[in-house]
């Protein structure tokens, strides 16, 4: 049996009931369901989420990206620092990267008052933090792997020479 093959559907759609990963797979039910409890059991399966395209809601939800530089010392290593931030319920997402800049988070809010307050109120007074960078998102068109409209809409400017 291939875990692995199971946890793509997982990805694919949570939704899908052992019965139908069961049928995709060749597998038994009741190895698919084992397979899905050792993984969530070991960890590997975290939790499922519903992928959300919040332009599609009538309500604001604004979503950003920011940087985050940060200055190590002999205390306070990456791990520590991300753990504080990981914290606050507006990190959707936090990740360790290479290149220019030390974290990637992700910061949800209900207004873009509310995320600016929020990065600079409790994120760039945090002592090692040395710059942060906010990049606000005006659209998402994928999302986990799943793409948001129907392709149709193509609203640039005719050219022609």
């Amino acid at each position: 049996m291939s875990e692995r093959e199971v946890l793509e559907l997982l990805r694919e759609n949570a939704r899908y009931s052992t019965a139908d990963i069961a049928r995709m797979t060749d597998l038994d039910e009741s190895e698919v369901a084992a397979a899905i409890d050792d993984l969530e059991a070991a960890g590997v399966v975290q939790g499922y989420q519903a992928v959300v395209d919040w332009d599609e809601l009538e309500e604001e939800r604004v979503r950003a990206e920011v940087e985050l530089n940060v200055r190590l010392d002999r205390e306070t290593g990456y791990d520590d620092i991300a753990e504080r931030l990981a914290r606050f319920p507006e990190v959707t997402a936090l990740r360790l990267v290479s290149g220019d800049y030390d974290f990637d988070m992700e910061v949800e809010g209900d207004s873009i008052r509310e995320v600016s307050q929020f990065i600079s109120e409790k994120v760039a007074p945090v002592p090692e933090i040395t710059q942060t960078v906010t990049h606000y998102v005006m659209t998402s068109y994928k999302e986990n792997g799943i793409e948001f409209g129907d392709g149709e809409e193509d609203d640039r400017l005719s050219f022609s020479p």
